[in-house]
């Protein structure tokens, strides 16, 4: 459905689709995601030029929609300590156990315009099969005492989308150092080793995100490379990754 409006639509005109259920979500590499009744759930379109700090370094797009879903629960007076994060490339974790999101991108290059189809879905009111924010919220009041009220999708969906808009201004301002900071604060991988390659593949120590949003790793003896997901095989169980 957006891929036929998005091009018959005025530039100027947002455009967003929001389910209340997904029958057929996919995640990367054809994967299936489950979206039952209680996961934010939308694909919004956006127009970025070509020759633009973002135009240049489209991959960070995935970066920025999973920082925005983090921040928007985070940015929240009062729920800036709830364990939501991110984890590289486009997932959203409880801590660094549990995936309850994750993000899709498309794009399509028409003349000098990036048409971009973001897809993301995260689980707000589910207990099962996983986790969900409200059970997070509701475990972070049983600690601490507080009465934090639970959330709606669409209350998050609405500020998702407001937060992605506020990065997107930000990185075409001062390009990737602009918003890395805060991305660092909220992902998982911060003193984390992985194995290059396989299983009994040497050890390198997670050290940040390149200009173009590859992982960038340090492999003792050979300094600082940039690396990208084998399909499935980075996961916080394999913790596997693969040189560009």
């Amino acid at each position: 459905l957006i891929g036929r409006l998005m091009f018959e639509l005025p530039e100027e005109m947002g455009l967003i689709a929001v389910a209340v259920r997904q029958t057929q979500g996919k995640g990367r590499g054809g994967n299936v995601w489950l979206s039952p009744v209680g996961c934010a759930l939308s694909t919004l379109h956006i127009s970025i030029p070509l020759h633009s700090n973002l135009g240049q370094r489209i991959p960070f797009i995935q970066h920025l929609v999973s920082l925005a879903v983090v921040e928007a629960v985070r940015s929240i007076p009062g729920y800036e300590d709830i364990d939501l994060r991110v984890k590289w490339p486009n997932d959203i974790y409880y801590s660094d156990l549990m995936k309850l999101g994750g993000v899709l991108v498309n794009s399509t290059l028409m003349e000098t315009t990036f048409h971009i189809l973001i897809g993301f879905g995260f689980n707000v009111n589910n207990s099962n099969p996983t986790i969900c924010i409200n059970d997070l919220i509701a475990q972070f009041n049983k600690e601490e005492g507080t009465e934090l009220q639970p959330l709606s999708a669409d209350c998050l969906i609405a500020r998702t989308v407001t937060v992605l808009e506020r990065l997107i201004d930000i990185f075409q301002e001062k390009g990737p150092n602009g918003v890395l900071p805060q991305y660092y604060k909220y992902w998982i991988h911060s003193g984390k080793q992985v194995r290059l390659r396989d299983e009994h593949g040497p050890l390198a120590w997670i050290v940040g995100i390149d200009d173009y949003g590859y992982l960038q790793v340090h492999e003792e003896g050979k300094g600082v490379e940039s690396v990208h997901p084998d399909g499935n095989s980075f996961d916080m169980l394999r913790n596997l990754i693969v040189p560009k």
